[in-house]
């Protein structure tokens, strides 16, 4: 029996969907800037607030916005996992969700170009890397290569504690993430059978993965802002969430990621490897800067403080929204306008603000809005041509 200690050795044998010129991230990588949007497959998408608004979490919503994105160009879509306790306080509370993975995957049958990548808690439940391999070259070869992973490890005791674990410490987790994930990339690529025993409780024997996924293997992403993080990305990730880690504001924004996106580069490029870095901003714009203000503070008005106060009582050490002020309403993961970075303004503002964020080193955006559906159709007919204009979309 083939048995190995370790996976990690194993990574650097394999190819990624960028190597190959025709695969679904190589067309969306020609864009000068990627441009993605953040489905609101939860309750309340990121902003706590009760401001009127047509946003919702079903897969029939959830698909419409998907085709409008893919009808604009868009190259990728993206969900968030939560396994959130029921009840708490206020009505924008995240109970309502639909799960990343299935509604993601479900994407597949209706689009045909856009990239569709699920959010994945490798390290909660049932999960076992033969799963996942199996599901993952399915699903691939069913959107042709467009299917990829978010690999989450975890950062809340209380799901840790949901699905029968004590919570793993901070870097424990990116040491088991890696190991999942590198059994997973040997799964897709291996000629023959093999058998593996490793650190955590994963272990199996004559494995073999049929049929292979068409570009090597599916997309890979996960978000940091961690050393142990980084370096996980710098391993395994195609593409990296990434938050400011001076704040929401544009400001802090501005002055803190250049050096942020550099370090990430620099780490995957000493394993020989480029990624790409995708911010999270959630924009609100109209016509005018001072109706785009004025539609911020209504939003800010409606605050649901009930359901801002119930998320902070769960436990989290993250590491990548440290930067963030918690006690402002605007600014802040969680706040009533939500998002890692808030841009206000016109159509022009929004286009500039984001031609200086890609300058500081954001080779993408994963776009949220307040009210999805006619925030995105706004931003189609009035923003788009500007990104075209100056150079970040073709």
């Amino acid at each position: 029996m083939n048995v190995v200690p370790s996976a990690s050795s194993y990574t650097s044998l394999h190819t990624a969907p960028a190597d190959f010129p025709d695969s679904p991230l190589s067309q969306a990588l020609r864009q000068p800037a990627l441009l993605g949007l953040f489905l609101p497959i939860h309750h309340g998408g990121w902003s706590n607030s009760t401001l009127p608004r047509g946003t919702d979490w079903s897969f029939d919503y959830n698909a419409k916005l998907t085709l409008t994105a893919e009808a604009l160009g868009f190259d990728l879509v993206f969900g968030v996992a939560q396994w959130m306790p029921k009840g708490g306080q206020g009505p924008t509370r995240t109970e309502a969700g639909l799960d990343s993975f299935i509604a993601t995957a479900s994407l597949a049958s209706i689009t045909s170009r856009i990239l569709l990548v699920s959010t994945l808690h490798v390290l909660y439940g049932p999960w076992h890397p033969i799963h996942l391999a199996k599901f993952g070259a399915t699903l691939d070869h069913i959107s042709k290569g467009r299917w990829g992973i978010n690999v989450v490890t975890g950062h809340r005791a209380y799901e840790h504690e949901l699905f029968g674990w004590s919570r793993i410490e901070h870097d424990r987790r990116y040491e088991l993430a890696d190991e999942f994930v590198s059994v997973l990339k040997r799964l897709w690529t291996e000629e023959e059978p093999f058998s593996y025993r490793g650190q955590a409780a994963w272990q199996f024997k004559d494995a073999y993965i049929s049929p292979r996924p068409l570009f090597g293997r599916p997309v890979l992403v996960n978000a940091t802002g961690s050393d142990a993080g980084i370096d996980f990305a710098a391993r395994h990730s195609d593409l990296v969430f990434v938050a400011s880690p001076g704040g929401g504001d544009i400001d802090s924004a501005l002055a803190s990621l250049p050096a942020h996106t550099a370090r990430l580069k620099q780490a995957a490029r000493a394993h020989g490897r480029d990624i790409r870095t995708i911010l999270n901003p959630l924009i609100v714009a109209r016509e005018t800067q001072a109706e785009a203000e004025a539609y911020a503070q209504a939003i800010v008005d409606n605050v649901d403080l009930a359901s801002i106060a119930g998320r902070a009582r769960l436990d989290s050490d993250a590491h990548a929204w440290r930067g963030h002020k918690g006690g402002d309403l605007r600014f802040g993961v969680g706040g009533a306008i939500g998002g890692n970075v808030q841009l206000i303004g016109s159509p022009e503002q929004i286009a500039d603000q984001l031609v200086r964020l890609h300058a500081a080193g954001v080779d993408g955006f994963q776009l949220a809005f307040y009210d999805f559906e006619p925030d995105l159709a706004f931003f189609g007919a009035r923003i788009l041509p500007l990104l075209k204009q100056a150079g970040l979309r073709l």
